[in-house]
């Protein structure tokens, strides 16, 4: 389908949101599956859909490398991150653990590979991958949209040959909705670790588990930042001082794409970092990223495959796209310098066409 089709009426982005708030309330979860399928169709929304209201197809080995990436240190022991096959490794299903877990766990094991970004040219990868693909179209595709006693196909059906069509204006509303599916969908993730009575020896009096479970571990970004360092000079990607200290920043904060791609990383002032926080950066700053992007995407994509992080100057350039599309529809401002900020216009979003 090649021509726009109207994004859903304001009723109808509602009626999304309480079905989905139906599911999350009144779905089985008795594994952490179907908050992986949730967060990886929203990822995939963002990446590949658009600000319409289009249907989107997807094929279940896009969900599964997903799925590949979600639970690759969570097949690693709690507080450790060395492969392992032993049960000290968080149960993900209050049966018997989920096949998905155990089968990256043994690829981990048998090719002593530290990231999924690594693991692609793998001999086994294509092995693993089409495991996993089945486990989650045979699964959570097949059950997520049960809840509430009856079965409420609102978000994808079957296409056949693999594939899976979200409907018209879902992929809209999961680009829109992102931060809230993540927030949910995690939250309710580290909240099945902590009451699967299993995992309570593990977990101990550790408070660092959401962190273990979605986040990308120390030494990548202190490695990332690093090379970057190497790459482009000690000084502030937003203010262009010198650096001593840096941050690693997300040029997208993490707060609205809580997921860690090596091209949305900059190095900044632990002043300037503070000072943006969690709110885009000004038309200046996309502009210079954008140069950027365009200059060192090789260099920035070895980067951050050393590091192990995922590498593809395409999404992170879709993702950035989309942070700030939902900006110009939201009237939101964009952070230029400490205690200086400007509205977010139609001007930044025609960065992108050029």
């Amino acid at each position: 389908m090649s021509a726009n089709v109207p994004p859903p009426s304001p009723e109808s982005q509602l009626t999304f949101l309480s079905k989905l708030q139906r599911l999350f309330a009144e779905g089985d979860f008795t594994a952490t599956y179907k908050y992986a399928l949730l967060i990886s169709l929203a990822d995939l929304a963002v990446e590949l859909g658009a600000d319409d209201g289009r249907e989107l197809l997807l094929t279940t080995r896009q969900i599964g490398e997903r799925f590949i990436y979600l639970y690759w240190r969570q097949a690693t022991p709690y507080g450790t991150g060395k492969p392992s096959t032993e049960p000290n490794i968080l149960s993900q299903n209050l049966g018997a653990q989920a096949a998905v877990v155990s089968a990256v766990a043994r690829f981990r094991a048998a090719f002593a590979i530290a990231s999924p970004q690594a693991a692609k040219s793998a001999p086994g990868y294509n092995v693993l991958l089409s495991s996993v693909s089945n486990t989650v179209s045979a699964q959570p595709l097949s059950y997520l949209q049960n809840f509430g006693g009856g079965t409420d196909e609102f978000l994808y059906e079957r296409a056949g040959n693999g594939k899976v069509r979200l409907k018209p204006g879902v992929s809209y509303c999961l680009r829109r909705f992102q931060p809230l599916v993540q927030q949910l969908a995690r939250a309710h993730w580290t909240g099945h670790i902590k009451g699967n009575r299993r995992n309570l020896p593990i977990l101990g009096e550790g408070d660092d588990l959401e962190a273990f479970l979605f986040e990308t571990p120390r030494q990548s970004l202190v490695q990332l930042g690093a090379s970057l360092r190497k790459l482009e000079g000690a000084k502030c990607f937003y203010c262009g001082g010198a650096l001593t200290d840096a941050d690693v920043d997300h040029f997208i904060p993490f707060s609205q794409y809580p997921r860690d791609l090596s091209h949305n990383f900059v190095l900044a002032h632990p002043g300037c970092n503070r000072s943006k926080s969690d709110t885009l950066a000004a038309r200046p700053h996309l502009e210079r990223w954008l140069e950027r992007l365009a200059l060192r995407s090789d260099d920035i994509q070895n980067i951050g495959l050393d590091a192990g992080m995922v590498a593809d100057a395409a999404i992170s350039r879709q993702v950035v796209a989309w942070g700030y599309a939902g900006a110009v529809q939201s009237g939101s401002r964009a952070w230029h310098s400490p205690n200086l900020y400007e509205v977010v216009d139609q001007s930044y979003s025609m960065l992108f066409t050029s």
